[in-house]
């Protein structure tokens, strides 16, 4: 099989239900990180991509009809260039970038974007036809999150819980108790703070310009959902959202919000033909089922299958990035696999309880946080893992590219490295990876640009 890297990685800030990102159509949304890939590669033959493949949770507002499809066209890429949109709810983005993996890895493609969008603020309330003429009654649903046109052979069968329920379910069967999920919260908020002073979003984050009724833009260049001011007692004084005698609240749940994300998927031939910067390689990907009641604990199967199709230990993973749905949940994987709940390489610039879960786009912002995290401690590989409404969990193991091969030295810098195409496929193939890496840093160091 083909090997297949991840050259860039790029999303939008997340922004609060209601926002700053609110007024941004989903398909103008799900447009901008595609932009911003083709405004930072210029290397790159963007005609010739071979698919784009998004994510996308609802899909009944204006995120209908191929939202992928639609994404691309606004972000001017050819009409040429096809697109497709698929619906793995809550592990969307990740679903999108495994199938453009496999794509590449069976040689059917070499230049894929994939990523994933979702506009909660802008999700529409829906109206079911009536089954009878001249009906005086209506079905109607708001889309933002959850059940809608429940079947009842489903609601018999499995329950309908929501979301929040079934983080109550799962606090109940594995014992996590309120004060454990507080600080799972505050540690979320606190970590990503920590991150955000140290400008680790900012390769990571295309500012986004919002047009206002009145006067300039305004430029969001931040997520909007955290809170670095909380604090524990303020989380502990927030009421539970299930019942009263329950433990999941506002506080130490996954937010509601507006964003989008995308990463460039490549080939070894696409790497040498366009000069490329290897930054990660997919490994592994695959998804498991559980029962939905308990939907939050899917990652565990999903992490254990992946892991053996990997070769691989749960010790060999340097950086986790875990969809925090909701702390009761995430609580109960870490301890499940064996791991404290204030592991140091979980979420180490935080998660989703601080940054926000907007559905079909967290998938990307999991893989971007992990590339860049990998490069910053220079690790070896990342585990990206989220839960998924209905009972699955989706999981993928990344590699990264840059860490192990050693710096240039300033010898090396003095001239530009160009080894020909035909020569780099004469190599080795770890070889040509390591060798293209260096020919990057190669040009960073001569002030020169391969992006």
């Amino acid at each position: 099989m083909n090997d297949v890297f991840i050259c860039d990685a790029i999303r939008t800030p997340f922004g609060r239900y209601g926002g700053a990102l609110a007024s941004i159509r989903a398909d103008d949304l799900a447009a901008l990180p595609i932009r911003a890939l083709i405004d930072r590669n210029p290397n790159v033959d963007w005609p010739a991509v071979d698919d784009v493949i998004y994510g996308c949770a609802n899909q009944a507002g204006e995120d209908n009809r191929n939202v992928g499809r639609m994404a691309l066209l606004l972000a001017g890429l050819p009409e040429t260039v096809p697109g497709t949109t698929v619906n793995r709810l809550c592990g969307s983005s990740l679903d999108a970038i495994a199938i453009g993996a496999r794509a590449i890895k069976s040689g059917e493609a070499d230049l894929i974007i994939a990523g994933g969008v979702e506009s909660m603020s802008r999700a529409p309330f829906v109206l079911a036809k009536s089954e009878t003429a001249f009906s005086r009654n209506a079905e109607i649903h708001d889309t933002t999150i959850g059940w809608r046109f429940v079947n009842p052979r489903m609601q018999k069968l499995y329950g309908i819980d929501s979301m929040a329920e079934t983080a109550e379910n799962v606090a109940e069967q594995f014992r996590i108790d309120r004060e454990d999920q507080d600080a799972f919260a505050w540690r979320s908020h606190q970590r990503w703070a920590a991150a955000h002073k140290t400008g680790f979003f900012t390769r990571q984050v295309v500012p986004v310009e919002v047009r206002q009724k009145k006067g300039e833009p305004v430029i969001v260049t931040t997520d909007e959902h955290p809170r670095p001011d909380t604090t524990l007692a303020a989380l502990s004084s927030l009421r539970t959202v299930v019942e009263p005698s329950g433990t999941v609240t506002a506080g130490n749940a996954s937010g509601i919000n507006d964003g989008a994300g995308a990463v460039l998927l490549v080939s070894e031939r696409a790497l040498i033909r366009y000069r490329l910067t290897p930054r990660a390689r997919v490994v592994a990907a695959a998804a498991a089922g559980i029962e939905p009641r308990i939907m939050g604990m899917a990652p565990v199967p999903a992490t254990r299958k992946v892991l053996a199709m990997a070769n691989l230990e749960l010790s060999q993973m340097d950086v986790i990035e875990l969809n925090e749905a909701f702390a009761a949940q995430a609580l109960a994987v870490l301890r499940e696999l064996g791991l404290p709940d204030d592991a140091a390489q979980v979420n180490p610039n935080g998660g989703a309880i601080a940054i926000g879960h907007p559905l079909g786009a967290s998938g990307a912002r999991l893989a971007t946080a992990a590339v860049n995290q990998l490069e910053v401690i220079s690790g070896r590989y990342a585990l990206c893992t989220m839960c998924i409404g209905v009972g699955q969990g989706i999981a993928m193991i990344l590699e990264n590219c840059v860490g192990f091969v050693e710096d240039v030295s300033e010898e090396d810098a003095e001239h530009e490295l160009e080894p020909d195409e035909e020569d780099l496929l004469e190599i080795p193939p770890v070889e040509r990876v390591e060798t293209l890496v260096i020919e990057a840093k190669t040009r960073v160091k001569a002030g020169l640009s391969n992006q």
